[in-house]
């Protein structure tokens, strides 16, 4: 395509992000549906890779799609206040805090179990009766 105008395979492979997801976005509103060519294709502009970036790296830090939509206003206005950037970002390291703790606890569970388990050839397994046990 011409004038700089794009197609969803170009703007996938310059963006780092599948044609699929791209059409996903568009569904759910976090980007703006792409421009159609006279003959129906979708064309995109290098404004779009540069935004698909961004949300492709917001997404690579673990933001959700939902922060990830507000995190794009505020790269899209230019009056914004950085403390409300700020906010997002540590709400996001409160959440990210929040799961280390928890993936933290069943290390240290599954590690304990891996302890007591003998692992020889017997069929007892401490691993297997917990996992058995009815929860707490």
């Amino acid at each position: 395509m011409s004038n700089g105008v794009m197609s969803i395979g170009d703007v996938a492979s310059r963006s780092g992000v599948p044609p699929k997801t791209i059409r996903y976005y568009e569904e759910i509103g976090l980007i703006a549906p792409a421009e159609r060519m006279e003959n129906r294709y979708r064309a995109y502009s290098e404004t779009d890779v540069q935004t698909l970036r961004f949300i492709q790296r917001s997404r690579s830090l673990g933001f959700p799609l939902k922060e990830v939509g507000e995190l794009l206003a505020l790269y899209r206005d230019r009056r914004r206040h950085a403390k409300d950037v700020k906010r997002l970002a540590l709400a996001h390291i409160a959440e990210l805090d929040r799961k280390i703790a928890e993936l933290t606890a069943i290390r240290r569970t599954i590690a304990d179990l891996a302890e007591r388990c003998h692992g020889g050839q017997r069929p007892e397994c401490p691993i297997l009766e917990e996992l058995e046990a009815s929860p707490h």
